[in-house]
């Protein structure tokens, strides 16, 4: 079990179940857009 906070939750299942995530660049959601790029390096 791994604790994140929501928008790595969001982030997660977006990642999982889309081809593409549109994210706005605003400031509570930049996380989720670091990780997803990160997660589509590492495939």
């Amino acid at each position: 079990m791994q604790t994140i906070d929501g928008n790595g939750a969001v982030a997660s299942v977006a990642f999982r179940t889309s081809e593409v995530i549109a994210i706005y660049p605003i400031t509570p959601s930049s996380t989720m857009a670091e990780q997803a790029d990160a997660w589509a390096g590492n495939r």
